[in-house]
């Protein structure tokens, strides 16, 4: 079975949070920027991806389209791809390890894991081990609201939704301490505030974490590959991160300076499914639990219920709290229904785009 055609795809989806949409990205964030990868087989198996995105999706379909498409073109596919997507990484390691790079090479290894899931007849986490779950407790990831009453509304709208966990991404206290008071004392609340306090004020702050009873604290602090300092947080209150973290490297390093109790590897950057596993191996290997970052809704996520399947512990599934114009999933996106998600069990990861969806979004 060979690689027959290749096809990058970009589209945006535009979504509601009721919010300014300020805060998190550069600019006003209110679209979902999608770069998906359809590779088709000559024995005619489609398979999908989806690489990272957001306010980069001009230089990731670029990069996907320029530099690994044509290392792909053609090639024999093995069983599963982890020989030839390590291949592919070695070839293009020159030209920016991680970051842009490593977001298209995520789009390609996932496609082509689904292509090797449908080939079988078999869901994709069946190819990955045992599964422990059929379906994943999730958590309403909110945006940041920078507004009190905000996140009150919606933290109560989130739980009438019958979710049990709540992240705000809140940067100051007291909007923080508003989002605990609007939940109570028995849903579970983690705060992510994307890399926004100084080590001084995280330092500070450990002291209303504990007090809000936060699970974690996400990327508390500025580069968010800055392992020892998080490592010192970690040492005094859970640590949350590798959003950002790219290969199973990245992580071996934030694990074995003991910078998180919980890791967080995003399918769609750090190099797909095959990352994704290892990744996740060495962190249960050290009894750290993984927390997938997923806020997607298209390839990325399918594939992180896929994965989830057979993550050990307890995982919690991230579903982002916004509502988009359009759903991309032929046949609905499996959202939280009471706070939990069904992972699919057809072959492949699950995901296969809406035809009128896409021409109606597509770039």
């Amino acid at each position: 079975m060979k690689i027959a055609h290749i096809d990058i795809i970009e589209a945006v989806i535009p979504f509601d949070d009721g919010g300014s949409g300020m805060g998190i990205t550069p600019d006003r964030w209110d679209s979902l920027e999608f770069v998906l990868v359809r590779v088709e087989t000559d024995t005619g198996v489609v398979g999908w991806g989806e690489c990272f995105a957001y306010s980069c999706r001009a230089a990731v379909a670029t990069a996907a389209r320029s530099m690994v498409a044509p290392l792909l073109q053609g090639r024999e596919l093995p069983v599963t791809p982890e020989a030839l997507m390590l291949e592919v990484q070695r070839r293009l390691h020159l030209f920016g390890r991680y970051g842009i790079t490593m977001f298209a090479i995520s789009g390609f290894d996932i496609a082509l894991w689904d292509i090797a899931a449908k080939a079988q007849g078999r869901p994709l986490h069946s190819l990955l081990g045992d599964a422990c779950r059929s379906e994943i407790p999730a958590y309403a990831s909110l945006v940041r609201y920078g507004d009190a009453a905000l996140v009150r509304k919606y933290c109560h709208e989130a739980i009438a939704q019958g979710y049990r966990y709540i992240k705000l991404h809140e940067i100051e206290p007291d909007i923080i301490r508003a989002g605990r008071a609007a939940i109570g004392p028995d849903i579970g609340l983690s705060v992510d505030v994307n890399c926004a306090w100084s080590t001084e004020q995280a330092r500070e702050r450990i002291a209303m974490l504990s007090e809000v009873d936060a699970m974690w604290i996400e990327e508390p602090v500025f580069p968010p590959e800055d392992i020892r300092t998080q490592a010192q947080l970690n040492a005094a209150f859970p640590v949350g991160a590798g959003e950002n973290a790219c290969t199973r490297h990245e992580f071996a390093r934030m694990l074995e300076a003991g910078a998180v109790r919980y890791a967080q590897p995003s399918v769609i950057k750090i190099g797909g499914v095959t990352e994704f596993v290892a990744a996740a191996a060495l962190a249960q290997a050290q009894g750290v639990t993984v927390m997938p970052h997923s806020p997607y809704f298209g390839p990325g996520y399918f594939a992180t219920l896929q994965l989830s399947a057979g993550l050990a512990g307890e995982p919690l599934f991230e579903h982002l709290y916004v509502q988009p114009a359009a759903d991309l999933a032929l046949g609905g996106t499996p959202l939280p229904q009471q706070g939990t998600v069904s992972i699919p069990q057809v072959p492949g990861h699950g995901f296969e785009p809406d035809p009128q969806v896409l021409a109606r979004w597509r770039i």
